[in-house]
């Protein structure tokens, strides 16, 4: 037997400790990345990430109607969930969005289901709170009538213009166009107190354009096909986004148009709209100069 040397077994150990604390990150590290991309490709498969910002992005416009939102690119992955961003400014009257509009995320986790939502009821911008008023007492012909009396003819307004009984997709085209105006969004159901389905151009990113068919900003055609991609297992993530599969199908079938919101609208016109028989009131959101106009 060699003689017991404490230097080379010493030696030997730290060798011994550091070849299995290297095998034991090397698993580690493997198994992260295989849990990490497994689970990527798991989230992403098929279609997921097409249909996640169909459905949920879509849900999310519906969700914030006095917002413009534009929805980002899909999708970032973690082991246990997937999201993307989306990007939101309270609606201004003719000038566009609000300076200082904010970033959000969108997740859901690998069971579906979605996580915390920004914005929604919680917003309570002016247009947010007509929108809420929507079949309520508030604002009668006679007070509104007064504050249009206020303002100079040529001020833009952001207004809900609400009928005094729904109309149909012809009648609410040939409202508009004897008014020679447009709807940036149409209210498609009656729901005081409470956010309702609101859709107007570009709420759904994809699908086919109605370009003017049936009355100037009126995509009806659009809800219709893209509520037809939904799903009954869609339907507990919807009423997250205080939606339901019933109501947006109800309101798709239907097409009745409760109100509509008007982003580019002259006080002066608003004034012979509010003279109608066919409106109930008029909710004044916004107003702004137009500052390029002389």
């Amino acid at each position: 037997m060699p003689d017991f040397d404490v230097k080379l077994t010493r030696r030997a150990v730290r060798r011994g400790l550091f070849r299995t604390a290297s095998v034991v990150l090397a698993v580690l590290l493997a198994l992260a990345l295989a849990a990490t991309v497994g689970s990527s490709l798991v989230q992403t498969r098929g279609d997921r990430e097409q249909r996640m910002t169909d459905v949920l992005g879509t849900a999310f416009k519906l969700y914030n109607p006095a917002y413009q939102v534009v929805v980002g690119a899909c999708c970032a992955t973690t082991p246990a969930s997937m999201s993307f961003e989306v990007t939101a400014a309270p609606l201004r009257a003719a000038t566009g969005p609000w300076a200082g509009g904010g970033a959000y995320t969108i997740s859901q986790d690998l069971f579906g289901r979605v996580g915390r939502l920004p914005l929604g009821h919680t917003a309570g911008t002016r247009l947010s709170l007509a929108l809420f008023d929507v079949g309520g007492a508030l604002a009668p012909k006679d007070e509104v009538r007064k504050v249009l009396a206020r303002l100079p003819d040529g001020l833009n307004a952001l207004a809900v213009v609400e009928f005094a009984a729904p109309l149909a997709p012809d009648a609410l085209k040939g409202f508009l166009e004897a008014y020679d105006t447009c709807a940036d969004k149409v209210v498609y159901e009656r729901r005081t107190s409470a956010l309702p389905i609101t859709w107007g151009t570009g709420t759904w990113d994809r699908g086919e354009l109605a370009e003017g068919k049936e009355g100037c900003g009126v995509e009806l055609g659009n809800l219709r096909e893209w509520t037809g991609l939904l799903r009954e297992h869609d339907d507990a993530n919807l009423r997250r986004f205080d939606l339901s599969l019933d109501r947006l199908r109800t309101a798709a079938r239907d097409g009745l148009a409760y109100a509509y919101v008007a982003d580019l609208v002259a006080i002066e016109k608003l004034r012979r709209i509010l003279e109608d028989p066919r409106v109930r009131t008029v909710r004044l959101a916004d107003v702004a100069f137009d500052l390029d106009r002389p």
